[in-house]
């Protein structure tokens, strides 16, 4: 089935054409992104039984932006009728820098004119179960069945918190040249087991994610057992000695270095900023030759995808890293303009009240050739890291530190069944992908998180890739 188109976007479009028409009368661009979103979520846990709105994710109104030669100007707004369009081209002149006149220490933009290319595009994605169709008390009835069975299956297990979200996506962007319609919807969930150990409770989290609907339950389903099998090892765990080992991530893990490592250095709105080492090493090795990174909303489908960015440039699939060489970095249209790039199709907005940054889409790894239990077997004194938690970066020093639950110790090739946990993983990124020794053929991609940047906001995103070998800080 296909996502349908919204109706209050398709009843505010010839108004909001009247607008851009008066606009353009007097500014050099104009354009407006209006969007129609809604989201709900899902949990059962010891808490209690949980559903509704989910207030990030259910959004609807516009934002307006023009350029007068000099600079650009943002307007939101949410309602939108005909005795709107007079109040609205007040406000944006009045509110806006005034064309008559350069107020006084004011020098010209050094930005040119974003770009106004025709195009046209009218996309739905695809899903097979309607959560509305499926309803909430299915659904509910889904996640409790999840999370019954899996407190059955151990009496060490106090919890086993469930939980599901979606969000139908509607998205018009308009300018003179330009008329781009989206209508898509993703969805994730989160089993997240929990055990006692000590005076403290040990948990174990694991999502899934897809780009359509109620379909994702299933997977989550099959992913009970290695949730509570975490939990329970957990138990168990032994504090980490600090130092240097040979590790193989698991395709997770190696999502979050991606992510973290290298992701966030290669958003070239902090090129413009001089906040990240990256730019100066464009054209250089910066990894292992077995490494290609790519990001892309048209490149993969999970929560990171869409057929358009909110700045109407349409989705890529761009080569990051090619053979162990940082090629490019990711961009938004008005970054790409200040750089003299081609934007990448990485403007995202939070919400129409929130300005746009350069964030990633699906952010991955390609796979390679070695299969996982030769990575294990090369392996004479390291770890398999598995399970992330969190992570963050320091673009400007190419810094990394994050999260990993699980360490599962490995001895001569072999897993030992001793397990470490939690884990720091540290280190200086060209370091750590340039000791990449081995990847592995299995691939994986996941989006039950969320980004943060700039005053926090949030987008969704995907990352993964395969299983990597290499020499990594642990503590």
């Amino acid at each position: 089935m296909q996502v349908k188109r919204s109706a209050f976007l398709q009843g505010a479009k010839p108004l909001l054409q009247e607008l851009i028409g008066r606009l353009s009368q007097r500014y050099g661009y104009v354009s407006v992104l209006a969007a129609d979103t809604r989201g709900k979520f899902f949990n059962v846990a010891n808490t209690g039984v949980n559903a509704g709105e989910e207030d990030l994710f259910t959004r609807r109104g516009f934002v307006l932006k023009v350029y007068d030669g000099r600079s650009y100007g943002e307007y939101s707004f949410t309602h939108m009728d005909e005795a709107a369009i007079p109040a609205i081209v007040a406000a944006v002149e009045e509110r806006l820098m005034p064309l008559e006149g350069l107020p006084e220490g004011l020098s010209l933009s050094e930005y040119g004119q974003i770009p106004d290319e025709p195009a046209t595009l009218l996309k739905c994605s695809e899903y097979a179960i309607d959560p509305d169709g499926k309803g909430d008390e299915a659904i509910l009835s889904a996640l409790t069945a999840i999370r019954e069975e899996g407190k059955a299956r151990d009496e060490r297990i106090v919890d086993c918190a469930v939980g599901y979200t979606f969000q139908e996506v509607h998205k018009l962007f308009l300018s003179p040249h330009r008329d781009l319609e989206q209508n898509f919807m993703w969805s994730d969930g989160y089993i997240e087991a929990m055990c006692p150990k000590e005076d403290d409770i040990v948990c174990y989290m694991v999502g899934a994610s897809d780009l359509g609907g109620a379909e994702v339950l299933d997977q989550l389903r099959g992913k009970l057992d290695e949730a509570v099998r975490g939990a329970l090892e957990l138990i168990d765990s032994e504090p980490m000695v600090p130092g240097e080992y040979e590790c193989v991530c698991t395709p997770a893990v190696t999502g979050m270095i991606v992510h973290e490592a290298f992701g966030h250095g290669v958003e070239m709105d902090m090129f413009v900023k001089d906040r990240a080492q990256a730019k100066q090493f464009i054209g250089e090795y910066v990894a292992s030759p077995l490494i290609t990174m790519h990001d892309g909303a048209a490149v993969q489908l999970d929560t990171g995808s869409y057929f358009f960015d909110d700045e109407g440039v349409l989705a890529h699939d761009t080569v990051i890293i090619e053979k162990g060489i940082l090629k490019r970095g990711i961009s938004d249209a008005q970054s790409a303009m200040h750089l003299g790039t081609v934007p990448t199709g990485n403007g995202r907005r939070e919400s129409f009240e929130r300005k746009a940054y350069t964030r990633m889409t699906n952010t991955y790894f390609e796979p390679g050739a070695d299969t996982f239990e030769d990575m294990i077997a090369s392996v004479k004194d390291g770890f398999l890291l598995d399970n992330p938690t969190s992570g963050m970066e320091d673009p400007k020093n190419w810094g990394i530190q994050c999260m990993v639950n699980v360490a599962r110790e490995i001895k001569d090739g072999k897993l030992t069944g001793r397990v470490f946990s939690p884990i720091v993983l540290t280190g200086y990124v060209p370091d750590l992908l340039k000791s990449i020794t081995m990847v592995s053929r299995d691939f994986a991609l996941e989006g039950a998180g969320m980004c943060g940047k700039g005053w926090k906001e949030w987008v969704k995103v995907s990352d993964g890739g395969p299983c990597i070998k290499a020499r990594i800080r642990l503590g």
